[in-house]
């Protein structure tokens, strides 16, 4: 006998075991019964199951697995998927990737960082990935991109998990503006970013390893290589290639995770499981909406917001689009429910100023706690002049501008701020020899922070006895000081090290990234007319939320 037929009519016994009773139960009721429609069960296992004598030897049907009796299997794991996915030959021996292997299997605890960062959006990139028929090697990518950081920022000026610098992202519709930069939503990078790394695909012929050099180098620097070595005779494949030394790596990173990913245990590295079930939605709004109102929607937190919607610079979505937010995929359902119930004018609130004797645009700003730039750009206005008795139209956001900037600070750290920020505003006079950025070093403010609260240039000089408004925070309860207060919304920087190139000076790379040549000075202990020696290395602190302020 086959050892596997008792196990399978154990499998199914159950079945039995109900129509047995089922039968029993009829003979003894009565001959009319209610007029209630079987359960599917019960419907299934009526047809399948047909009648037999009680003298005839009992053969158990073949019935198929019944959902009620087979578990539930719990989701899978997306590592599982990607495996199933691979299709890049494997049998290059260079060294290089021998190298990345040994670091990537040495430094564990990035791993589980990048892992972890990495769970909101992994799944949907896999998705994408299947639903183009695309190597399920490229939802490896970001790591080398970006360590799977959606506010990660090089000193390309390249944004987002797919680390898109400005033109290459307009190149692929990318929209980046004051309000929005879609180079770090997940959602639209992602569509841009796979369709860049297709058009290279089909532009170098096929060969993906020649495409991911391109993604990193650019198209002209690959083509112009392989042209190098078709001319000397020499492959023209990736790993002959002479490319930039950044690129060199880039490829070969890619190959050890492709390894790792395989047999992590091979390599002695743990790779956490990632759940294989929907974690994001991504919904459709009539318009633009309070970010803090769409976050109480959905019952999160403004941090959670944030991580999940990492392509909004401001208080609220732009204003013409695009009108969607993404939300975690439990939550939908009564984001949805909330939204529908929501008048329209809840959504975002705006008031409208008469401008009185005496009001500059400046003091309307600091009133309304917005900044002059969202003043300007609301009411269409160039320069500072207004009229008495103008109409200007201003926002009135959910929340105080300082929870915003702090709840996206700390989406950006990882971390969340020890202690509430509290307003505390003081009067500074001006003493001889003060400058801009010196009143905001020692104030731990950022000197377009004071030129915006007090309305003048950065670089404009200050007058001995003058006073400047700054905005600080008050000390906590138990005497420790906080952070100073940032009313402009969202203006949050990240520290890059940025390496010197021929014909730069400090001018050129402050322009470079919408900061000052006196910054620059300070943060690197610099003389400002201090030639700079290529391959140096400079700390630039960049505000990720101005780049559209830059071409």
């Amino acid at each position: 006998m086959d050892s596997a037929k008792p196990v399978k009519h154990l499998r199914v016994l159950p079945h039995v075991l109900f129509v047995l009773a089922t039968g029993a139960l009829n003979a003894c009721a009565p001959s009319v019964r209610p007029e209630v429609a079987p359960t599917p069960t019960e419907a299934t296992i009526a047809v399948a199951t047909p009648p037999r004598s009680p003298a005839a030897d009992f053969v158990v049907p073949e019935l198929g697995p019944d959902p009620l009796l087979e578990p539930t299997l719990p989701p899978g794991d997306v590592w599982e998927r990607i495996r199933d996915g691979l299709r890049w030959a494997d049998a290059s021996k260079d060294p290089r990737i021998d190298a990345q292997l040994r670091w990537y299997a040495s430094n564990q605890e990035y791993l589980d960082r990048v892992v972890t960062r990495a769970q909101p959006y992994f799944r949907f990139i896999v998705d994408e990935l299947e639903r183009r028929d695309m190597p399920l090697e490229l939802a490896l990518l970001p790591i080398v991109e970006s360590a799977y950081d959606p506010f990660a920022y090089s000193h390309g000026r390249a944004a987002g998990l797919w680390q898109f610098i400005p033109g290459t992202g307009r190149r692929y519709s990318l929209k980046l503006n004051w309000w929005y930069d879609g180079r770090r939503d997940v959602h639209e990078s992602t569509r841009a970013a796979l369709d860049y790394l297709q058009d290279l695909h089909d532009e170098f012929g096929g060969d993906w390893l020649l495409a991911l050099a391109a993604y990193n180098s650019g198209e002209g620097r690959v083509h112009r290589a392989v042209r190098a070595n078709a001319k000397a005779g020499k492959p023209t494949d990736f790993w002959h290639l002479r490319l930039p030394k950044e690129t060199a790596a880039y490829v070969p990173k890619m190959m050890a995770l492709k390894r790792l990913v395989t047999d992590p245990d091979a390599y002695g590295v743990a790779l956490t499981p990632v759940t294989d079930a929907p974690y994001l939605a991504r919904l459709e709004v009539p318009g633009q909406i309070d970010l803090a109102v769409a976050a109480g929607l959905a019952g999160i937190s403004m941090r959670e917001f944030y991580l999940l919607n990492p392509g909004y610079n401001r208080w609220a979505s732009d204003p013409d689009g695009p009108h969607a937010v993404v939300v975690p995929h439990d939550a939908q359902a009564v984001f949805s429910d909330r939204l529908a119930k929501l008048p329209r004018e809840e959504m975002v609130r705006w008031t409208r100023h008469t401008v009185a004797p005496g009001e500059t645009l400046y003091s309307i700003a600091q009133k309304d706690r917005v900044s002059v730039e969202m003043l300007q750009m609301l009411n269409r206005i160039e320069g500072t002049a207004i009229s008495v008795g103008q109409q200007l139209l201003v926002p009135t956001s959910a929340l105080p501008m300082s929870t915003y900037a702090g709840e996206f600070a700390s989406a950006l750290t990882g971390r969340l701020p020890d202690q509430p920020l509290v307003d505390q505003r003081i009067t500074y006079g001006v003493a001889p020899g003060d400058d801009v950025w010196r009143v905001a070093r020692d104030h731990g403010v950022s000197a377009a922070q004071i030129a915006r609260w007090n309305g003048i240039g950065p670089n404009d000089p200050l007058a001995p006895g003058s006073e400047l408004v700054v905005w600080l925070a008050e000390a906590t309860a138990d005497g420790n000081t906080v952070q100073p207060v940032v009313y402009e919304p969202l203006a949050t920087t990240r520290t890059i090290n940025y390496v010197v190139r021929r014909g730069d000076t400090l001018a050129v790379i402050a322009k470079r990234f919408g900061v000052t040549t006196g910054q620059l000075s300070d943060w690197n202990k610099v003389p400002k007319n201090k030639k700079l020696r290529r391959g140096q290395r400079l700390k630039v602190k960049v505000d990720v939320t101005q780049e559209s302020s830059r071409s």
